[in-house]
């Protein structure tokens, strides 16, 4: 026959986060909000990007440097040692300052402790000795800022993050006899991951029954969380599970619908980073057309010669292997129209009821039985009368198979005055049933009893079976 149609090629899917982990939202109309950025300084610095911290950092000691440096000429031109540096018996406030570059390079060379000794202060300019003083302060306290901001900026998780890897796509697939979601997650370096955690978000439109629309709802997706499961000893590449179940976001999920549905499953791994003690997060996401539906990750550790070996070539790798391509809420409504009509019941204190409870389902497959078989079921009302009969007594009738053990003990009891009618419907139970076992469906073979009725039958009831059906 002919392949069947691809679907259409979709446009480009707009992610919330990427797949390196970055969220592509952008917050505007703050208003009168931004004022909160200035309060936190510091964070803020740490949030930019790298280009513009080193802007910042290069623009304030420039400024702070011209201004300092302006503060010294400043000094010696008002006191008007410019003009006699050069005489040999006057004492000005910093020796050796003839202009702004010989003013600007005293300043570097006191906030540096260079000091070359040819440029000094003197003890005959008190202005000087507290703009010393404030140029120390102020010095210490942008040293502080700016090296501490670029210091974390540096040792930020964040880099640490890049070494943990998530596999490409997500498969879906049997595992343990249940439809299971999967991905795969690893860690580069040798130094773990202590505590590490994972989670899986679904994020999916969807509208409430009171009209709301929710463009990105946030579904957990159970990864683990009831068994632990969830808590990682991230030394190898490990596989994460979602089993689908009823209690799944995706049970009704099946490669025909992921065809039309729009969902995004965003993964957040956390831990703390073993050689800094600073807690790491990782992300990724899987859109509908990154997840394999029918497929398992290839695997990637071997035995070697005292270690094991993990192969990074294999980690993103997928086979197919054979998947129904049904939901679980459909696989389970297909199981549950196979199973039998009637259920038998377990409550000892509801005899009565349970018969009753036959007793419909058994006037319900008479409407499917043969003909012949539904005029000998119909004489005198056969099983009302023995269920109820039936009902009296200690056991209870669960399948026409077990009704003639109870007529057997029903008619040995001594003074019982239906010995006949039970006699007469005995004959008229084995009658039909056991020929007529084949041609039913399996539900009803088995409500039948399985045709095991036959081999206690007196062998001229057998005849008399042979020779009513030809």
């Amino acid at each position: 026959g002919l392949p069947p149609p691809r679907a259409a090629p979709r446009g480009k899917r707009q992610r919330f986060v990427d797949k390196n982990g970055r969220c592509n939202v952008q917050h505007g109309n703050l208003g009168g909000e931004t004022s909160r950025y200035l309060s936190d300084l510091f964070t803020t610095l740490v949030d930019l990007k790298w280009r513009w911290n080193l802007f910042i950092f290069i623009l304030t000691y420039t400024v702070a440097w011209l201004f300092m440096a302006s503060m010294w000429w400043v000094i010696a031109y008002m006191r008007g040692d410019l003009n006699k540096a050069h005489d040999d018996s006057y004492t000005p406030c910093v020796a050796n300052v003839y202009n702004f570059p010989s003013a600007f390079l005293f300043f570097i060379e006191t906030e540096a402790t260079i000091g070359y000794g040819y440029r000094y202060i003197t003890d005959k300019c008190p202005e000087g000795i507290i703009l010393f003083l404030f140029q120390s302060i102020l010095g210490s306290i942008v040293d502080a800022f700016l090296i501490g901001c670029m210091f974390i900026k540096m040792s930020q998780p964040k880099k640490r993050a890049e070494t943990l890897m998530f596999s490409e796509h997500a498969a879906i697939s049997m595992r343990d006899g249940k439809l299971t979601l999967m991905f795969r997650v690893g860690n580069l370096r040798n130094s773990h991951m202590v505590s590490a955690q994972i989670r899986c978000k679904l994020l999916k439109s969807r509208q409430t029954p009171e009209g709301e629309f929710l463009p990105l709802d946030q579904l957990e997706l159970d990864v683990g969380f009831s068994t632990g499961a969830d808590q990682l000893f991230l030394v190898s590449p490990l596989t994460i599970c979602h089993v689908i179940d009823a209690k799944s976001p995706f049970y009704d999920l099946s490669q025909r619908s992921m065809q039309t549905e729009q969902f995004e499953i965003v993964v957040i791994l956390e831990g703390i980073v073993e050689t800094t003690g600073m807690t790491c997060q990782a992300r990724t996401s899987y859109t509908e057309d990154e997840v394999l539906w029918g497929h398992r990750f290839f695997p990637v550790i071997s035995l070697e010669e005292g270690f094991f070996k993990v192969d990074y070539s294999q980690f993103h790798a997928t086979f197919e292997v054979p998947t129904p391509p049904y939901s679980v809420k459909e696989q389970e409504e297909m199981l549950l129209m196979s199973s039998p009509l009637i259920a038998p019941a377990v409550s000892n204190s509801k005899e009565r009821n349970n018969s009753v409870e036959c007793l419909d389902g058994l006037d319900e497959v008479g409407t499917k039985l043969p003909s012949k078989l539904q005029k000998i079921t119909g004489r005198e009302d056969f099983p009302k009368k023995l269920l109820r009969m039936s009902s009296t007594t200690s056991e209870k009738a669960y399948s026409m198979g077990d009704l003639p053990m109870k007529l057997q003990r029903i008619s040995s009891v001594p003074g019982n005055s239906e010995e006949k009618l039970v006699s007469k419907t005995t004959k008229m139970m084995s009658d039909p049933i056991s020929q007529s076992v084949a041609d039913l469906p399996p539900k009803l073979q088995k409500l039948s009893g399985g045709g095991r009725m036959e081999g206690n039958l007196p062998p001229k009831l057998r005849k008399m079976n042979s020779d009513r059906f030809t």
